[in-house]
């Protein structure tokens, strides 16, 4: 799981809020210690509240065949990192509907608790809190079923037109555009909130629509690219006959020696006896002081195997893709029975797939 630095932005307001308006509101007349002390609770039950939304979609995303990277938690809420797209309709409605489900439960929960409170008399500000609670979660999961892609009622909505249409590209295309229409309406509703009303709930709005649109532009930027890039193989796009390089040489040597003659941005390295042994780039080595070019080794200047993503030539590139953002070089190491037999790169990618639209095109 990651944390976002913008959580502890979102947590000191959340506190703020509830501490200095919404608490004494509901529950007048405490002390003003225990409305901190139940914000700071209400606000961690809260973030726990968000991660169990998105644990819910990374479970049944795991139970569906589909492999979860990770959950990120940021200032609007969290994300599950899917690698890859659901295989049908069906599992990518039920992976988008997962979250919402655990929202349910859980306003439920603290809504009941809140009830069981006030019956038995219970501490007024744990009820205020279990009340506020409750009423986030419910908030949680009418905002996430608003049919605006990349929220989970955009993906329920591209499944149930890729199960019309049996088009999964021309479905996200057609959420994705929805998404962007509801991102400008929820900034232009937030714009009129701020010149109407001023305060600041007119300017999350905005940054809450801001991050609707740049969010359904990325997700049907990738799915698309991802569309145009089905049946070609690592094979097809890989740079091939790569030539292993000494990493034991000094800098200024293999700059003077292997860079003017290898037309490559990225070179794999070799030790004494002949073993792969890494991967080191061009911008690695320019990076490199020409004071120390003489007295660093090229193999302390790149990277080791386990830092370099590495591939199959029989491989779809749609399925190694992720694969670069744990590669900080974004290189990638084609390897066929224990030899290395190419490179890859986006860059690679990028012009196999102008190769093939040049020849559709023709």
């Amino acid at each position: 799981m990651r944390l976002h630095w913008s959580l502890a932005i979102a947590f000191v307001l959340i506190v703020w809020t509830l501490a200095g308006q919404v608490l004494p509101e509901v529950v007048p007349d405490q002390p003003p210690p225990s409305y901190w002390l139940v914000s700071v609770l209400a606000a961690l039950l809260f973030y726990a509240s968000l991660l169990s939304h998105e644990m819910g979609h990374a479970l049944v995303a795991r139970r569906l065949g589909v492999k979860v990277d990770g959950i990120t938690l940021w200032i609007f809420g969290g994300v599950a990192r899917l690698r890859g797209d659901a295989a049908s309709p069906g599992t990518e409605a039920k992976i988008a509907i997962a979250g919402p489900l655990v929202s349910v439960v859980l306003a439920i929960l603290f809504g009941a608790a809140t009830l069981v409170l006030d019956v038995t008399s219970g501490p007024p500000l744990v009820e205020g809190g279990c009340l506020w609670l409750a009423a986030s979660n419910g908030m949680l999961l009418l905002f996430n079923l608003i049919p605006a892609f990349p929220l989970d009622g955009g993906r329920l909505l591209r499944a149930w037109l890729w199960r019309r249409s049996a088009d999964r590209y021309r479905a996200t295309s057609t959420a994705a555009r929805l998404g962007r229409i509801c991102a400008f309406l929820l900034m232009g509703l937030g714009l009129l909130v701020v010149v109407t009303q001023g305060g600041i709930s007119g300017f999350w709005l905005v940054f809450l629509g801001w991050f609707l649109f740049t969010a359904a532009r990325a997700e049907e930027q990738q799915v698309m690219m991802r569309g145009a890039l089905a049946g070609l193989r690592v094979r097809d796009a890989m740079t091939p006959d790569t030539t292993l390089a000494p990493g034991w040489i000094t800098v200024g040597e293999f700059m003077r020696s292997y860079v003017p003659v290898q037309s490559a941005t990225a070179f794999p390295l070799k030790t004494l006896d002949g073993a792969l042994d890494g991967l080191v780039t061009l911008a690695q080595l320019s990076r490199v002081a020409p004071e120390e070019r003489q007295s660093r080794r090229v193999r302390d200047v790149g990277v080791g195997l386990d830092a370099v993503a590495m591939a199959s030539p029989a491989e779809s590139v749609t399925s190694v893709l992720d694969r670069f953002s744990a590669s900080e070089e974004d290189q990638m190491l084609v390897i066929d029975g224990g030899q290395l037999v190419g490179t890859l790169s986006t860059a690679d990618i990028t012009r196999a797939l102008g190769g093939r639209k040049a020849r559709a095109s023709s």
